[in-house]
């Protein structure tokens, strides 16, 4: 399962962020305890740990003592807000300077994305997120 370059606790914490913003773990909800993550991956349970820890740093997880960590209220939409800023800056800017370099317009690619279907995909997503956030 944890088979890419980043560490192993990276790759965890980024499973649990990529579960809450799929609503596989909803706020208030109860996440696996590092010894179950440990026994269930066969890793060591100071990886796990720390994992944790850098959601809860992040805001992402609270500790209830004695009880387990639990997604944090607000963490899908602090996490969304983070990834949207990443998409932008990351994804997003590179192709739009290249469409530069090539020539495309604005237009052109507006006409691109409304044929692939992916508009209206985004409105659907962005009218539901703005709908969940007022």
């Amino acid at each position: 399962m944890f088979d890419g370059r980043e560490p192993i606790y990276i790759q965890i914490a980024d499973q649990i962020r990529g579960d809450i913003l799929a609503g596989h773990l909803a706020e208030g909800e109860q996440v696996m305890s590092t010894t179950q993550y440990a026994t269930t991956f066969r890793i060591n349970p100071a990886t796990a740990a720390k994992a944790f820890a850098q959601l809860v740093d992040e805001g992402v997880l609270y500790k209830q003592r004695g009880v387990g960590m639990f997604v944090a209220e607000g963490a899908p939409d602090r996490l969304r807000a983070g990834r949207r800023e990443t998409f932008l800056e990351d994804l997003l800017e590179p192709v739009l300077a290249e469409a530069r370099v090539l020539g495309i317009s604005t237009s052109e690619l507006i006409r691109w994305i409304e044929r692939s279907g992916a508009a209206s995909e985004l409105t659907t997503t962005t009218n539901s997120t703005e709908g969940e956030q007022r």
